[in-house]
């Protein structure tokens, strides 16, 4: 008799057991257990050089996922880039838009924060200049970098002064230059080229000419991609690249837009401590020519 109630309750604990066993997941720990996530790495801001046998060119790739910050600085008087660059302790930094050197003041719209802080149209010589009188209109509608904050959303775009801002976005930072250089070059509608009877009767930046350039792109992805055309120290008058060369090799890097700022003698980028210009003298030395305006990274 013994044996038999041994061996029924060794049935019902097994069973017991069984019911355990089963009631709980084979792979779920019976305890709280946490795992820290880590945010994704986040990614840097790259420079490279390209040389050609009429110029070397320097980048600045900007990817749309860094945290890097891009703004437009204006200087109360002319100043080096490099100037700018160590006063506000940015990591790089590029010539911005046009200014008149006689009167320091700029040609070029300018918005930081919000606010409005170099307009052309306060510009008399700009303005009352006659030689600008037929083209005016055109030039107060020139291409300008914008970065719109949308939600919570930072994007930048290329467009003309006059451009609508995008349903549910503000515009915060605006760099104006010019012409646009993709998707096509706006020389005509910038007002920087005139041509008549087949004729061009004004060309403000001899467009089809080597020299030292400066832009600003826009990839697919929405990075910014900073581009400074140096020519070379030992052909000085003829060397660079024309803005047909520039719109394509930007094109060449994956820019889908793309805008030119101001070149030549004021072309100056700074990365890292170092200076690089865009122009050469007779003599094949650089030119540290000061500037109205600069773009900076942070």
């Amino acid at each position: 008799m013994k044996k038999v109630w041994l061996l029924f309750w060794i049935l019902v604990s097994s069973i017991g057991l069984g019911v355990v066993l089963l009631s709980t997941p084979r792979n779920q720990p019976t305890s709280a257990s946490y795992q820290a996530v880590e945010p994704p790495p986040q990614a840097e801001i790259e420079y490279k050089s390209y040389t050609f046998p009429q110029s070397v060119v320097h980048t600045l790739l900007i990817p749309k996922t860094s945290s890097f910050s891009v703004t437009p600085v204006v200087s109360p008087t002319l100043e080096p880039v490099e100037n700018v660059a160590v006063q506000h302790q940015a990591k790089a930094a590029i010539n911005g838009g046009f200014f008149d050197p006689v009167n320091q003041k700029t040609t070029s719209i300018v918005i930081r924060q919000g606010v409005l802080i170099a307009d052309p149209k306060f510009n008399e010589r700009f303005i009352n200049n006659p030689k600008n009188a037929p083209y005016l209109d055109k030039m107060l509608n020139r291409s300008e970098l914008r970065r719109y904050v949308c939600g919570e959303t930072i994007r930048f775009d290329i467009a003309l002064r006059d451009s609508p801002i995008p349903s549910g976005c503000r515009l915060t930072d605006a760099l104006g230059g010019g012409p646009g250089l993709l998707p096509e070059l706006g020389l005509i509608q910038e007002g920087f080229m005139d041509v008549a009877n087949g004729k061009v009767i004004r060309d403000a930046l001899g467009s089809n000419r080597p020299n030292a350039r400066t832009a600003i792109g826009i990839t697919r992805d929405g990075s910014l991609v900073w581009v400074m055309v140096a020519q070379k120290r030992e052909n000085p008058t003829n060397s660079g690249m024309s803005l047909p060369e520039l719109a394509n090799f930007m094109k060449s890097l994956g820019v889908e837009k793309a805008m030119n700022l101001d070149g030549g003698s004021s072309s100056s980028f700074y990365y890292k401590g170092q200076t690089f210009y865009g122009k050469v003298n007779g003599n094949g030395n650089w030119v540290r020519r000061p500037v109205k305006s600069v773009l900076l990274v942070f």
